[in-house]
């Protein structure tokens, strides 16, 4: 089975992921939505300080701490600059990356490795 990381887009959390995230894991697959910081249920975080790189770091050490690998990282909307980033940083433990109604942003990903839904 996959391991999928599912990042939302601005001004969501992980609730929006709710049927998705059940849907795969009935399907056996390991699942985690994670919040970015100052948005949703983590709203009392938000500051200044606050920006993508940010949010980079809040999915890259999710990944790096639960010692995910070969993992699924879909991003929606701004989630997909997020998503970028992430690949950028620790790409030996992505698998592929998916790109939902999102931003791409940077260096396009190799072509096998990105996949536009």
């Amino acid at each position: 089975m996959s391991t999928y990381v599912l990042v939302h887009g601005a001004w969501h959390g992980s609730w929006c992921w709710k049927r998705v995230r059940k849907a795969l894991q009935a399907r056996g697959h390991e699942v985690f939505t994670p919040t970015l910081t100052g948005v949703g249920e983590r709203s009392h975080l938000l500051s200044r300080d606050i920006n993508l790189d940010t949010h980079i770091d809040d999915i890259g050490n999710l990944i790096q701490w639960e010692e995910l690998s070969d993992v699924v990282l879909c991003g929606h909307s701004y989630g997909g600059c997020v998503i970028s980033g992430v690949a950028d940083r620790i790409p030996d433990r992505i698998g592929a990356l998916v790109y939902l109604d999102a931003f791409v942003s940077g260096e396009r990903p190799e072509p096998a490795r990105c996949s536009a839904a």
